[in-house]
């Protein structure tokens, strides 16, 4: 006879076999070929019709005249570069105008105003460019005729600035935190509900086709059941992190993202925090598995975790906007809404260090004490075939 298997062992082979079972199967290759695709196609896409909206106005200047360089240097002070070019007169202005070479000519006269040529309206931002170009030309003008020297003027008038103190500086890397948050928040939604289930679907399974009843000859419950839940999270962390390393690697490498660090910081706490999110109603999702004895009845156990977890997705969402609300904070600290509010106000950069250890530890806390109670039911309710089993009922057994 041989020696039983070690817990080690036995755990190590169901999660193998059940790891395996799920990456080889076609769906799940060729739908996950096709998300990585879909990624990938979509950040680049983004990335290029984005990359249109930075386009430099085109303005031309009569020659013999110094409002050209005016406008340029006024427009670069601004932050609104323009391209400047010269013009032989006013008809070769107006024809490039039509053409679409230029979108505006200017055109000075002997009197000191400015005809602006362009295909319809100028825009308003350039429109106001130009008026303070030309009024500075006039000025200098101006000054010049009465004798007095325009660069000196200007460089007295260049030392009176304001310098703004604010008290609460804008981010400006706020814009790509939320949509971090965002991505971050729908995934681990999406991640912990649809492995979950699969637990669930995995544990009815082998009970309504009775193989459960042939592993449970050489394995006690508990092993079964652990070597099940990591095997099928170790396929969604794998899943996970091949979504988050693409994902952020194209968006890094075309230049949709620009924080690095932040952009891998969330990726290491999303993929660490769906570990823990993972585990915490794995345990809860086996147990609920292992009371009904057909796959169609699943949803009449697992219906409350569903609803737990569309409620923590709600919470993160309410949240994205202000995740320093102190509801939001307060229930951030509450497994398992740290789960899902976590890895956002990382993303968000408002997380603190103690923070993050203190919720890992009370997450990790309600998780081994949930597992106790998801064992029992688990190992009470695997073998009994017939009706559902209740949690009232599971529990107060």
């Amino acid at each position: 006879m041989s020696a039983p298997l070690s817990n080690s062992r036995a755990i190590g082979l169901v999660a193998r076999r059940e790891f395996f079972t799920q990456v080889q199967k076609k769906s799940f290759v060729i739908s996950n070929a096709l998300v990585l695709i879909a990624i990938v196609v979509g950040i680049v896409a983004t990335s290029i019709f984005s990359g249109g909206d930075d386009e430099q106005p085109t303005v031309g200047v009569v020659a013999g005249y110094s409002l050209g360089t005016t406008l340029g240097s006024i427009g670069d002070a601004a932050g609104m570069p323009i391209e400047i070019s010269t013009v032989p007169d006013a008809d070769a202005g107006r024809e490039q105008v039509s053409s679409g070479s230029l979108d505006v000519a200017l055109v000075p006269g002997t009197d000191g105003t400015v005809t602006a040529i362009s295909e319809s309206e100028i825009d308003a931002g350039l429109k106001t460019l130009i008026d303070t170009a030309v009024a500075q030309e006039a000025q200098s003008a101006a000054l010049t005729t009465r004798g007095v020297d325009p660069a000196e003027v200007a460089a007295d008038a260049a030392r009176a600035t304001v310098v703004v103190e604010a008290i609460d500086p804008p981010d400006p890397e706020q814009g790509q935190r939320i949509i971090l948050s965002i991505l971050a928040v729908v995934l681990l939604y999406m991640q912990i509900l649809l492995f979950g289930t699969y637990v669930a679907m995995g544990v009815v399974e082998e009970k309504s086709s009775r193989v459960v009843e042939l592993l449970l000859s050489t394995l006690r419950p508990l092993q079964l059941l652990w070597g099940k839940i990591l095997g099928i999270g170790a396929v969604g962390l794998l899943q996970l992190t091949a979504y988050g390393v693409v994902g952020v690697g194209t968006a890094l490498a075309t230049g949709t993202l620009t924080v690095t660090g932040t952009a891998l910081s969330v990726l290491a706490g999303t993929i660490g925090w769906f570990i823990l999110g993972f585990a915490f109603f794995a345990v809860l999702y086996a147990a609920a598995g292992s009371m009904v004895s057909r796959q169609e009845d699943v949803n009449s156990t697992s219906g409350p975790l569903m609803v737990v977890i569309i409620a923590m997705f709600l919470a993160a969402f309410s949240s994205v906007d202000d995740p320093e609300a102190s509801w939001s904070t307060t229930l951030s600290w509450i497994p398992p809404f740290s789960a899902i509010l976590m890895p956002l106000r990382i993303a968000a950069g408002v997380a603190t260090p103690v923070q993050i250890v203190g919720t890992v530890l009370l997450m990790l806390a309600a998780t081994a004490l949930l597992s106790v109670i998801a064992a029992k039911i688990y190992q009470r309710s695997i073998l009994r075939i017939g009706r559902t089993v209740t949690w009232k009922e599971a529990i107060g057994r």
